[in-house]
């Protein structure tokens, strides 16, 4: 019996997955992957680096690939996949994706993305819409305020609260949250197509006109309303802040309602999810994905194909997703689970892959280069900081920044 034992051991490989995942939703999210991983008979080494935008964990894979010595996948999406591919270090999931047929699973948007020179190097996870507005009912309820469905309404539901004595938005001051903000604000101020123009086609007369101008504009009147000590604030404490009354409303990707219901809350009774102010109808997303790595080990290549192959088994899809926020990625799904903002997200994510009023994320790497996207983060995050901000000099500037990191 001993025998047969250690030669199941000697055969099951290791996945060391590195990845950001440490707020409460989310750490509850990625448990379950390495649960199943465990009960396939391989053993899951964690590899998690607090911080919400990856940057800490960037620098730590960067170190790692470099010196030989990759994790099995790593959290990694957008254009740093491709970034990644040209350096040769992804390894081809071809053979497990034509197994399990993600082309026909996954919608286009997609596939795109988590593909290199034709072949599969990561896998999706899930699908975050990111401009939404989380609202306490209870506490536009006291200000008497309405949900606001437009910047206008917005600023005006914002005074009522601001005079009942509560914070009308909570926000963290870090880089990416601000970046979050700012482009709700672009996506309702210049529309699906400038929004795509401006930060996916990278247009100059768009980046430097009287629209961007004017979302400048809305954009620093937004700080009117946040507390002073946003500062360093991380996203889920900001999302604390709703919860527990202290204030209003939050716009923020749908991983916050993972924070929601950890703290059992119940969705259009104790929390609002509406679409960030003059969004509705279009979706900004976020792909959370894992890049997978060239590995020497033949035991753990076999239980990193296992890895690739759960992510999009339909099982983990739905018990992730149900405890990430987000909606899962395969467009076969039985959402019966799922509740209503989960609901909404779906539909909207399927109207708007057809209508044009889908666009990718600024903030989470998505839209752009991450050389484009760090030259944005800092005109933006300065002007929003600045103690007098010239919103027609912050176009100005962000043209200028754009162009000089393509």
């Amino acid at each position: 019996m001993t025998l047969v034992l250690s030669s199941a051991v000697a055969s099951a490989g290791e996945v060391e997955v590195l990845h950001w995942w440490t707020s409460g939703g989310e750490a509850k999210a990625v448990s379950v992957l390495k649960k199943i991983m465990e009960e396939q008979g391989n053993s899951w080494k964690d590899f998690a680096i607090a911080g919400g935008g990856g940057e800490s964990a960037m620098t730590v894979l960067k170190t790692r690939a470099v010196s030989g010595n990759p994790p099995s996948a790593a959290q990694i999406k957008g254009h740093d996949i491709q970034e990644w591919g040209r350096l040769g270090f992804l390894t081809d999931l071809s053979d497990v994706a034509d197994a399990e047929s993600w082309d026909k699973v996954l919608p286009e948007v997609v596939t795109r993305v988590m593909k290199y020179d034709g072949n599969y190097v990561a896998v999706p996870v899930n699908v975050h819409r990111v401009n939404w507005l989380w609202v306490n009912p209870e506490v536009l309820k006291k200000s008497g305020a309405n949900v606001p469905t437009s910047l206008a309404e917005f600023f005006v539901a914002a005074d009522k609260i601001k005079a009942a004595g509560f914070v009308p938005l909570a926000h963290g001051g870090q880089p990416w949250q601000d970046i979050t903000l700012f482009e709700a604000v672009a996506l309702a101020v210049l529309g699906a197509e400038d929004y795509q123009k401006a930060f996916v086609s990278l247009d100059m007369d768009v980046l430097s006109g009287d629209k961007m101008t004017d979302v400048f504009i809305q954009f620093s009147k937004m700080r009117d309303y946040i507390d002073p000590h946003y500062r360093g604030r991380s996203w889920n404490a900001a999302t604390s802040m709703v919860i527990n009354g202290e204030a209003a409303m939050q716009i923020m990707g749908d991983w916050a309602k993972g924070e929601f219901a950890a703290a059992g809350k119940v969705p259009g009774k104790d929390y609002l999810c509406v679409a960030a102010p003059g969004t509705q109808g279009k979706f900004t997303y976020n792909i959370d994905s894992f890049a997978f790595f060239k590995l020497s080990d033949e035991a753990n290549r076999k239980a990193q194909k296992e890895l690739a192959r759960t992510i999009l088994d339909k099982n983990f899809q739905e018990i992730f997703n149900l405890n990430k926020g987000s909606i899962p990625v395969r467009l076969d799904m039985d959402m019966s689970k799922f509740d209503q903002c989960a609901l909404d997200s779906m539909a909207t994510f399927k109207a708007t892959s057809t209508n044009g009023e889908l666009v990718p994320s600024v903030s989470q790497g998505l839209a752009t280069t991450s050389y484009v996207q760090a030259a944005i983060f800092d005109v933006v995050t300065n002007f929003f900081n600045a103690k007098s901000p010239d919103p027609e000099q912050a176009a100005s500037k962000l043209a200028r920044a754009v162009k000089s990191a393509i």
